[in-house]
């Protein structure tokens, strides 16, 4: 049963667990008054709201009668759960795979009240058919013992990444950036992250067969130097996503998402998506930096959330217009800072969850009025897209609804009723003139009725050229004084239009003095200078042109600059469902941009942060305040490195400047993490810059310290799961184990720590099979385990024709596994083990841990404290516990116990489940 918990539950807003009710984990909070659950089931909400019905009918959002009908009760109805498979393409296809051959058959057998259950749907649009929509009811999915073996096989494939639970229509948008695995992404207000997740499996798209057709080429010795080791990416993506948010926790709760897809090309960043500062690369004149273009950027912004009804229920009590009038100027301001750092001809898509024109089609003729109009972007029709996608074309005319409940037809009428000093009304709300030539039309709209999905908006725009902004103040978003002007043609359009009023003859053949083409472009851009493409160009009015080129404005105008007109007071009411940015109608915005082209990198003067007539916002320090990243990267000759390449006879083509780490320091004392080549170069010039950017998350873990009981010349650095898929294939057959057979497999995954030698050292490895000889002969320290598919253990020539394909298995994979001195060990969260379990073998069985028993005998009795004490003592020297003399018997018990759960997370590999991702499967199982 979906819950509406209450209180102001828009799009992206305060949705933790728990809420406001002292419920959430290892929260604080006043105990002295009782907790009351105020929740109600999602039939108890109630689904009325005067002004958003009368709103909506009034715009003809859709035709009266029947649809209008049905849209009105597809919004009242609990949304159906959604959710796509994740990762690579052949995972995905695999965990696929194993939902439709092995649960689909045994739920068809299911009948409730003598009908047979709906299977899970596959979306029609969604590509490879990797996303599935399901309308069970949650009691009928409980009371059906096939459908709880398949709410347990969602539950487990979620928990470790490999399905993501996500709406049908948020899915939309990353689909239509048209992201290749070369592109540079931004996302701006990424939090929670399944949108992220979607735009990095798109920028590694392909990866896997390209690297394995990189490292044939390298076994063949076809690539011969080490020196193409630090330039060679041998197949990798050379893409990036940056993820962002401006809230810390949703940020953080974005890494938690994302990192499960172990991407390299990723970093997450903490930042207001409407100031969002320049990214800088390397340059070798410091008098002229390079700054980062994005060949893709979504802007999936915060909103009021309207078409969210269907999981957020007490939207219909919150809903008001002036949700959507709060909101219009953030998000135009984030929509003119997605277009100005992106790259000429790359993309932008623009996206809400919300169905209300003002949020949606308004933004857009907003910003793109104030980036230069249609001469500079462009609306692409993407009708063509995602075919068997149920969606209408853009508004063209719409109105707007007054805080009041008036509703007004154009900018005319609203101007006579709505006063100056308080309302937020402007002209950029109403549909854009007809001079402005602007094919809205091509805009989609997703409703409820159509897919039984929620509502949506989607917007996919395309930067012809380099652009300045306009100010605000000048702008129809900013001035209620606007009139629309025809745009001055510039640069090439400038050139071609005058050669057309010529009839586009050159100075020969006109014979008249007429200006030849190469002319004409030295008069329209000879006397240009570099200019700064400023973040929203002064929100006081100081346009590109007046910043001089060392990035100082003249000082004339630095006397005379018009200061913005003070803004009405925001009303309180306003609650928007955000994604965490901030939506104060007077926060300024940045101009620290770059004047760019069509390449990855510009070069311009640096500029200083905008001085506005705002107030500098004062530093605060509380609890959610960030925690200072810091990122460091290790030189190839560290000697940690050094040692760690000589033991896993790592291959020396391999690109070992990228290792990183994350301490002050920069000395690799716990862990050490891998990033692409351009996430490094974007680290290493942005951490010590003066105005400071905020870095949450970047790189791989590779690598974590792991204990080697006391023996020398054992490598102290462990293989992580993580880096594994980037480092396996590099690594000497030295620290290679292969395996084979599904027992042996079944084997590692229930057992932890299984001996590899018995009383006397010698016996214990005879029980793992295929890779038993093998173990017992290699040294101490981590390796690689491959995990070879029956088909390929064949073509190896380990098993002949004639063993059975049951015995092997269907596909292949790759595992860290520790050889410590008398034992064997996969390191692998429980949660891992668990679910590959169940993928592999069907099986959900307790884990078996072989690791020494930390309990102790105890007495009661005369001479008993002493003896306990001694005990104690002894069981916590097993485990390297220094317990002091005298301590308490029940206190090193305690101790003993806490060491216990610390050696099983080392057993799984050092990954323990914290509280957060043990309340977060809770919430993910009562989501199935």
């Amino acid at each position: 049963m979906s819950r509406g918990r209450g209180g102001k539950r828009g799009r992206g807003g305060n949705r933790g667990r728990g809420g406001n009710n002292n419920r959430s984990r290892g929260g604080g909070g006043s105990s002295d008054k009782p907790n009351y659950d105020n929740r109600q089931s999602f039939d108890q909400v109630p689904k009325q709201n005067e002004k958003f019905e009368r709103y909506y009918n009034s715009l003809d959002l859709v035709p009266a009668g029947p649809e209008r009908e049905a849209f009105w009760a597809a919004l009242r109805r609990e949304l159906p759960n959604a959710f796509r498979f994740c990762g690579s393409k052949g995972n995905a296809l695999s965990v696929r795979k194993n939902l439709t051959e092995r649960f689909f058959p045994m739920i068809e057998q299911i009948k409730h009240n003598g009908e047979p259950v709906e299977l899970p749907k596959s979306m029609p649009w969604y590509p490879e058919g990797l996303a599935y929509s399901m309308t069970t009811p949650k009691n009928v999915v409980r009371k059906y013992e096939p459908f709880k073996e398949f709410q347990k096989f969602l539950v487990s494939e979620t928990g470790v990444g490999n399905i993501s639970r996500q709406e049908q229509v948020s899915m939309i948008p990353p689909l239509l950036l048209d992201v290749q695995p070369h592109h540079t992404v931004l996302d701006l207000c990424a939090a929670p992250g399944s949108k992220s997740a979607q735009l990095v499996e798109l920028i590694h798209a392909g990866e896997e067969e390209r690297v394995e057709m990189a490292l044939k080429s390298v076994q063949n010795g076809e690539t011969q130097t080490a020196d193409a080791g630090e330039d060679e990416e041998y197949g990798r993506s050379t893409g990036l996503l940056v993820a962002n948010d401006v809230n810390y926790q949703r940020a953080q709760m974005l890494v938690h998402q994302v990192k499960r897809l172990n991407s390299p090309n990723l970093v997450v960043t903490n930042h207001d998506a409407t100031m969002f500062p320049s990214i800088e690369l390397p340059s070798t004149n410091p008098r002229q930096p390079k700054y980062l273009k994005f060949d893709r950027i979504l802007a999936d912004v915060p909103c009021s959330g309207d078409g969210t009804t269907r999981k957020n229920p007490n939207i219909w009590k919150d809903w008001s217009p002036q949700n959507a009038l709060g909101l219009y100027i953030t998000q135009v301001r984030i929509l003119v800072r997605s277009l100005q750092m992106l790259k000429a001809g790359g993309r932008v898509v623009y996206s809400t969850c919300s169905l209300n024109p003002l949020e949606n089609e308004a933004v857009v003729s907003s910003a793109i009025e104030r980036c230069g109009g249609m001469q500079k972007i462009d609306i692409i029709d993407c009708s063509d897209q995602l075919p068997g996608l149920k969606r209408v074309r853009g508004r063209t005319d719409w109105s707007i609804m007054a805080r009041s409940g008036s509703i007004y037809e154009s900018w005319a009428e609203a101007r006579q009723f709505e006063p100056a000093e308080t309302s937020r009304i402007v002209p950029g709300m109403f549909p854009p003139e007809e001079g402005e030539k602007m094919p809205l039309e091509r805009c989609i709209r997703v409703f409820p009725h159509q897919q039984d999905t929620g509502g949506f908006f989607i917007t996919v725009l395309e930067k012809k050229s380099e652009l300045k902004a306009k100010p605000e103040p000048e702008s129809k978003c900013g001035s209620r004084d606007w009139v629309f002007q025809e745009p001055q043609l510039t640069g090439e359009a400038a050139i071609m239009a005058e050669l057309a009023a010529n009839g586009g003859k050159s100075e020969e053949e006109h014979g008249m003095g007429l200006k030849s083409l190469e002319k004409l472009s030295e008069e329209h851009h000879g006397d240009e200078k570099p200019v700064l493409d400023e973040a929203t160009a002064l929100i006081q009015g100081v346009a590109a042109e007046e910043v001089m080129a060392n990035g100082k404005r003249k000082a004339e105008d630095a006397l005379d600059a018009d200061v913005e007109p003070k803004k009405p007071k925001v009303e309180t009411e306003v609650q928007p469902a955000t994604n965490g940015h901030s939506t104060d109608a007077g926060a300024a915005t940045s101009n620290s941009t770059t004047n760019g082209d069509s390449s990855t990198v510009i070069n311009s003067d640096p500029t200083p942060n905008p001085v506005t007539s705002l107030p500098p916002p004062r530093a605060r320090r509380n609890q959610n305040d960030p925690i200072e990243e810091s990122f460091k990267y290790l030189p190839p000759t560290h000697p940690e490195l050094l040692s760690i390449a000589q033991f896993y006879a790592l291959s020396p083509l391999f690109p070992n400047s990228r290792f990183l780490v994350r301490n002050p320091a920069g000395d690799p004392v716990k862990g050490i993490y891998y990033s692409s080549r351009l996430v490094r170069d974007i680290l290493n010039a942005n951490t010590n810059r003066g105005q400071g950017f905020k870095f949450v998350h970047a790189g791989v873990k590779m690598f974590m310290k792991q204990d080697v009981q006391g023996q020398e010349g054992v490598c102290r650095w462990r293989i992580q799961s993580e880096g594994l898929g980037i480092l396996e294939g590099w690594v000497g057959e030295s620290r290679v184990v292969k395996l084979w057979k599904r027992a042996t497999l079944r084997r590692l995954l229930v057992e932890m720590f299984p001996k590899v030698g018995g009383e006397d050292g010698q016996e214990g490895w005879r029980g793992l099979g295929e890779i038993g000889e093998r173990v017992s002969q290699m040294s101490m320290g981590c390796c690689v385990l491959r995990v070879l598919s029956h088909k390929a253990a064949q073509e190896a020539g380990l098993i002949g024709e004639d063993d059975k394909a049951e015995d092997g298995l269907e596909e292949g994979l790759t595992l860290p596994l520790w050889r410590s001195m008398h034992s064997l060990n996969l390191m692998l969260p429980k949660e891992e083990r668990k679910a590959m379990l169940l993928r592999i073998f069907n099986e959900d069985v307790e884990l078996i841990n072989n690791t020494i028993k930390a309990d102790f005998p105890k007495r009661e009795g005369p001479g008993a404290a002493a003896f306990n004490e001694r005990n104690a003592k002894a069981a916590a020297a097993r485990l390297g516990i220094a317990s002091e003399a005298g301590a308490d018997v029940e206190e090193v018990q305690a101790e003993v116990e806490a060491e216990k759960d610390l050696v099983e997370d080392e057993a799984e590999g050092g990954v323990p489940v914290s509280a957060q991702e043990d309340a977060e499967m809770g919430d993910i199982a009562e989501a199935y």
